[in-house]
């Protein structure tokens, strides 16, 4: 894969072929992580870095044009025949951005809006204090049932009746269960709310069936392409309808629409040129997703993520919640006598990758929390089933009861590999 690279640069060509061969050799589980296909590597790496092309297809501020308009019309066909929506933009460069974008295009400074706090599995850009979300709007943070851990949309509500928000975002980045969009609407159509939905976690999954779709419900719906969708680092905003729900209680004086809104919330309000080689690999990703194995992926992540969380369950740990609906589990760590910090350094020690995590109600730190976050759209792409997880539940477990244990971490250490080595990452390669 490096030919010229190692020919010029041996010291990065290096640094290039120990991750890959780390992200072979260990067991990649963090949920908001995934593994592309080749092609779309291939299209991230091509020459299409080297074109410049500020504006929209047909109405670009650079010449040369031709083949990078074919490609962004490819990219947002797709997204609008997989999602089933009127309108996507597809230059946001990532979630974030895509984010900031949906504010800008909606929003003045200092409009209210409401999201679902950090602390209880919410998204930095869901109106966190240090975030723009939460400098240049005025955030309401909702909590999840202090006893259950799900989303309670009563009192949702009630916040949403009180505070009278704007904008309410739903979707989270640590929530193991569906969410009700439908709910949601209703509380955004009491309050005359926009309704933003971050779907960035689970949208392979909508594709796939296994989690309800936000489209007929929001105003604007927001995802990475990295997650569960399985393509490169970027993000789409799709429109769902043509016609807009609050357009002219809260833009009466703009013949814009609502996708119209947000095209120039990107450019020019936020970015110049798109990336181009992001934008092709985001198209072959989506075409990827519209083929019929995509539907068995999405079914066999959840599949694999029932069955590590009863693994778990089964071996003593307290997940957030009971289980999961999706992709992600969320361990409670109080009982075990580690911090996430901890159990996060132990798992790497074996070649188990998760990320530290606040769980809701935490008295911890953000950066020495209460828990860990794992998922299984990685693994699942390299075709770890059902029975692997069942395994790989066994040996979390493990090492956590061991976490000081050198010589047991030897022995988990090496069944990690061997399990690993069963599942090649690229066999196209070898």
């Amino acid at each position: 894969m490096l030919e010229y690279l190692s020919s010029q640069d041996k010291p990065m060509a290096d640094l290039i072929k120990s991750e890959l061969a780390r992200q072979q050799a260990d067991l990649q589980m963090i949920p908001s992580e995934n593994f592309t296909s080749l092609a779309v590597m291939e299209a991230l790496g091509s020459v299409l870095t080297n074109k410049y092309s500020e504006g929209y297809p047909g109405k670009r501020y650079y010449g040369g044009n031709h083949y990078i308009d074919q490609i962004e019309n490819l990219a947002r066909q797709r997204a609008c025949q997989l999602f089933g929506v009127q309108h996507a933009n597809v230059q946001a460069y990532s979630g974030s951005p895509a984010n900031q974008a949906v504010y800008f295009a909606l929003l003045k400074p200092g409009d209210k809006v409401m999201g679902l706090e950090l602390n209880q599995g919410g998204h930095l850009t869901h109106g966190y204090k240090l975030n723009f979300s939460g400098k240049y709007y005025k955030p309401l943070g909702y909590n999840l049932n202090p006893q259950t851990h799900l989303l309670d949309y009563d009192l949702i509500r009630q916040a949403a009746l009180t505070y009278k928000p704007k904008l309410i975002v739903c979707g989270a980045t640590a929530y193991p269960r569906q969410i009700d969009f439908a709910a949601f609407r209703k509380i955004a159509d009491e309050v005359k709310a926009y309704l933003l939905a971050d779907v960035s976690h689970i949208s392979g999954l909508i594709i796939s069936g296994d989690h309800p779709s936000p489209v007929p419900y929001a105003d604007v719906v927001m995802t990475t392409t990295h997650k569960t969708l399985r393509g490169p680092r970027g993000a789409l905003i799709l429109i769902p309808n043509k016609q807009d729900r609050w357009h002219d209680l809260y833009r009466p004086k703009s013949k814009k629409n609502l996708a119209e809104l947000i095209d120039s919330a990107i450019i020019p309000g936020l970015q110049g040129g798109p990336h181009n080689q992001q934008t092709a690999a985001i198209a072959v990703a989506l075409q990827e997703a519209l083929l019929p194995d995509f539907q068995n992926y999405g079914h066999q992540i959840v599949k694999n993520a029932q069955a590590l969380a009863n693994s778990l369950i089964k071996n003593g740990l307290e997940l957030i919640t009971g289980g999961t609906d999706n992709h992600l589990i969320l361990i409670n760590l109080n009982n075990q006598g580690l911090t996430g910090q901890q159990a996060e350094t132990v798992l790497d020690s074996v070649g188990i990758t998760v990320n530290k995590n606040l769980i809701p109600y935490d008295s911890r730190s953000p950066l020495d929390p209460s828990g860990i976050r794992l998922g299984t759209p990685a693994l699942t792409s390299r075709g770890f089933k059902e029975l692997e997880m069942t395994t790989i539940g066994y040996l979390i477990s493990q090492t956590l009861k061991s976490w000081q244990n050198e010589s047991s971490l030897t022995i988990i250490k090496k069944q990690v590999k061997e399990l690993s080595t069963q599942f090649p990452l690229y066999p196209e390669l070898k």
